[in-house]
């Protein structure tokens, strides 16, 4: 009999190394949130929208658990933050950040997270090449939610919320920085999936013939 777990779906690199149970999925999505808490205080002051290491860490988290335990740890991210925890950039938390200029980034987090790990449970972390795509893709999901949030907000405070503006305040600057932490999380996963299968490797080749 299987043990209750939260993951759903094909394996993920971290169930090579842990087996699925219910406390480990528990301690593993804490962790993506914690993960993404510390992230987020890696900053380049920027107005309305900070560039952080939001995004890096999320896609990680993502590609790491899988679709189902990606969405959860990024859900649990933006919870904390809501109750007052100052997981958020620059130390913040809030509902008031929710509602400001970043909240639709925020939220998106949980869907970029998701796709991530839908991804990678199909194999798309295996190579870096795919792998490097799959980052690219999920790296998008915020800006689908995070853009019209923005332009909603613009607006409330009576600033230029067209779509050019819009672009240049929370698009246009992340571009470079996305197409980094895309490459940056291509090379961690590769390099974590060359440990497991070497250790995997000297597993089978101890075992007795």
């Amino acid at each position: 009999m299987s043990s209750p777990s939260l993951a759903i779906g094909r394996p993920t690199i971290a169930d090579s190394v842990f087996s699925r149970s219910l406390a480990t999925d528990i301690v593993l999505v804490t962790a993506g949130a914690v993960l993404t808490a510390i992230a987020a205080q890696v900053v380049i002051p920027l107005q309305p929208v900070p560039i952080t290491g939001q995004t890096l860490a999320v896609l990680l988290v993502g590609v790491s658990l899988g679709a189902m335990r990606g969405a959860i740890s990024l859900s649990l991210y933006a919870v904390l933050g809501i109750i007052g925890l100052p997981v958020y950039s620059e130390a913040s938390s809030g509902w008031n950040i929710i509602v400001g200029p970043t909240g639709g980034y925020i939220i998106g987090f949980i869907f970029a997270a998701a796709l991530a790990g839908w991804l990678a449970q199909r194999e798309w972390d295996r190579k870096v090449l795919w792998s490097f795509l799959a980052f690219l893709a999920a790296s998008a999901v915020p800006f689908v939610f995070g853009l019209p949030w923005l332009a909603v907000f613009l607006g409330s405070v009576g600033a230029p919320n067209d779509l050019q503006s819009v672009l240049i305040a929370g698009f246009y600057p992340f571009i470079p920085g996305g197409i980094i932490k895309a490459v940056l999380g291509a090379a961690i996963i590769s390099a974590a999936w060359l440990v497991v299968r070497s250790n995997q490797k000297r597993k089978d080749a101890q075992k007795p013939s």
